[in-house]
């Protein structure tokens, strides 16, 4: 059997979490280096293209994260953004592997940051599998980075539908015009029909559970807060039942105010 070439462009850690670049991967960081660097990653992300004028939105589970509180999802490893390709040929031609510096507002902390694209950018299809992340924005000091991925017309018999090379479907109505909001204390775009996007790529739970992957949702506060009788892996996926007596799905008060989330955002 011939074996397979191997076009594999970004490379990670499989054997820790694979969310670590391996050009800079030294040691897995902990909880709270991980919620600090992924914090001033996007905010240093959404500044710099604010800044220079390319137009990228947060998608995937980063939306999931706005959708709740415009903070990021404490149990994510990486975050996601998105841009047409248009947008992305472009700044492969003029920021491939350009370096970027940042500044916290407070002035206490300093990063830098590489924004590298994919050679197989021109690949609009998912091909092989290997290269459906377009470029990354990787944090230098631990390899914990940002996905890119790019939306383009790639099916002749379906005109007007966009896609990445992970089969998400579009019409260009679901996207544009784009939303102006915050994220992590910083101004962000959201795509105009992020309810439809979220719930046809994760279920409306996603939109009202309020435990998972070892954290609960803080009515009062507004946060996910960690909580080690929460299951993890596994066991704490959506669609597993839960416990009754000792999981609830939902917080007192937590569904009714997850339910005006959603009637309020779709009305």
């Amino acid at each position: 059997m011939t074996k397979r070439p191997d076009t594999k462009y970004f490379r990670e850690r499989s054997d820790v979490t694979g969310h670590y670049d391996i050009r800079y991967y030294s040691q897995i960081v902990d909880y709270n280096a991980q919620l600090d660097t992924l914090h001033h990653m996007v905010r240093a992300w959404l500044q710099m293209t604010t800044r220079e004028g390319i137009e990228t939105w947060i998608a995937h589970g980063t939306l999931l994260g706005w959708w709740w509180n415009a903070k990021l999802l404490p149990w994510d490893w990486d975050l996601d953004v998105q841009m047409h390709v248009d947008t992305l040929q472009m700044v492969g031609q003029k920021y491939n592997l350009t370096r970027h510096k940042y500044t916290s507002d407070d002035g206490t902390i300093e990063r830098e940051y590489l924004l590298d694209v994919n050679p197989w950018i021109w690949q609009r299809v998912r091909g092989d599998g290997q290269n459906i992340i377009d470029a990354r924005w990787v944090d230098m000091r631990n390899g914990l980075f940002i996905d890119i991925t790019g939306i383009a017309e790639t099916d002749p018999k379906n005109p007007g539908v966009l896609n990445c090379k992970n089969y998400h479907r579009y019409r260009p109505e679901d996207i544009w015009p784009l939303r102006d909001t915050i994220f992590e204390g910083v101004p962000a775009k959201i795509p105009y029909n992020f309810d439809p996007i979220l719930v046809k790529e994760y279920g409306t739970k996603a939109l009202v559970v309020t435990e998972y992957e070892g954290h609960r949702w803080n009515v009062q506060k507004k946060i996910w807060v960690p909580a080690p009788d929460v299951p993890t892996g596994k066991q704490g996926a959506l669609n597993l039942p839960r416990v009754p007596h000792k999981y609830s799905t939902v917080q007192t008060g937590g569904f009714f105010y997850n339910v005006y989330r959603l009637i309020h955002w779709w009305a």
